[in-house]
């Protein structure tokens, strides 16, 4: 047989995901994948019900149902700050996963590079990879008070004559990091100096606590035509098996997204597209509600771990804790999540996930709180059988 693929063998499956089906498979409490246990709107699903009962069950132009894209447009004139034509700057895609790696291989050639932030949400490496571009990591490092930041100079070094894009993921997965507007503004200055993108996965713009704010890159001065936005409705709405994503661009990047796009998926579920729209149009009250209820269980999951003897990162937005399982004394995290979730019962994902040389997450270890609180609180209890760190 002739050589297979380089492309895939440069990487593993989804460890978020095989954690998952172990969870199900030892009985555990999956605070591992990142979906939410408890019900969407109920507005939301009535209106899928309604779309599928009209008989929109065909295929909606490839790049999104107009209602939907004229939604879109909307909530991001309204909320991020930006103008946004439906017509040709919107491309609606089967969630923010396709939309990511539609919009890489729309404007990455072979050999360009695209920065990352590193811990990175594990589908970006693959999917620089699969786009052809060569990933140049820039690492966010902890404070004494448990917050991520980057060096300045360390960013503004990965830039280079080379570099096509940069991809930003605020608030952050898996370090809830928010970036602030003088970050955005410092990564803004170097993609103008260097002709680089950003593409920034906003997915988590409505998950914010202890008084941080969004800020959307691409409001940015200099940066609408340079800025691809991802974004879903799969956190916002908890509908995370819906997918229903969608990336914002100008016309000339939009059209190549496009192209990419219409062939790997050709579109998303049409009845979904107008629930979507329903969802779009929900008041303030609603985002505040979202934001108010996930604090509350962050901060209780939050306490449930340090309780366990877990160091933790405190997240300012997104719905997951890191944490340091250094006291624990198991040799890295794929063990220590192993013994978590045959022995404990409770599912986390291993850090070195989020890392592209996995010893560096080997003292780590991710949990979701997208979780009703009777979830958490079940989790909690078994996280009381580990032993007591010395």
């Amino acid at each position: 047989m002739k050589p297979l693929s380089e492309k895939a063998a440069r990487f593993t499956e989804s460890v978020i995901r095989e954690m998952t089906r172990r969870a199900i498979q030892h009985g555990a409490v999956n605070l591992a994948q990142g979906f939410p246990d408890f019900p969407c709107p109920r507005e939301i699903k009535e209106a899928a019900k309604a779309a599928i009962d009209a008989d929109i069950n065909q295929y909606a132009i490839t790049w999104g149902a107009r209602p939907l894209r004229e939604a879109i447009a909307a909530k991001a004139r309204r909320y991020n700050g930006l103008e946004v034509d439906p017509d040709t700057m919107i491309t609606v895609c089967c969630g923010s996963t396709e939309a990511m790696i539609s919009a890489l291989m729309g404007v990455v050639n072979a050999d360009d590079e695209v920065v990352l932030f590193e811990p990175f949400y594990e589908n970006y490496g693959p999917d620089a990879i699969l786009s052809g571009a060569r990933p140049r990591l820039v690492r966010l490092r902890p404070d004494a008070g448990g917050e991520f930041h980057f060096d300045e100079k360390e960013l503004a070094a990965a830039f280079n004559a080379r570099t096509k894009a940069i991809i930003v993921n605020t608030p952050n997965n898996p370090t809830g990091k928010v970036f602030s507007r003088d970050e955005l503004a410092l990564i803004a200055t170097l993609c103008q100096r260097w002709d680089a993108l950003a593409v920034t996965d906003e997915i988590y713009e409505h998950i914010l606590y202890d008084g941080c704010a969004h800020h959307s890159i691409a409001a940015l001065p200099g940066m609408a035509d340079r800025t691809i936005t991802v974004n879903a409705c799969s956190k916002t709405y908890s509908v995370t098996g819906w997918r229903v994503g969608w990336c914002l661009a100008a016309p000339a990047i939009t059209a190549q997204v496009r192209k990419v796009h219409d062939f790997l998926t050709v579109g998303a579920p049409a009845p979904l597209q107008e629930a979507a729209v329903v969802a779009l149009n929900f008041p303030d009250d609603y985002y505040r509600a979202l934001a108010a209820d996930y604090l509350a269980r962050r901060d209780f999951l939050l306490a449930a771990l340090t309780a366990a003897g877990f160091a933790c990162y405190l997240p300012r937005g997104a719905y997951y804790i890191l944490t340091d399982i250094s006291r624990f004394g198991f040799p890295d995290d794929v063990a220590f999540a192993d013994h978590l979730v045959r022995e404990i019962g409770v599912a986390a994902v291993p850090g070195s996930s989020f890392f592209e040389d996995r010893r560096e997450g080997a003292r780590l270890l991710r949990f979701a709180f997208a979780k009703k609180m009777e979830t958490l609180r079940l989790a909690a209890e078994r996280l009381r059988r580990l032993a007591t760190p010395a």
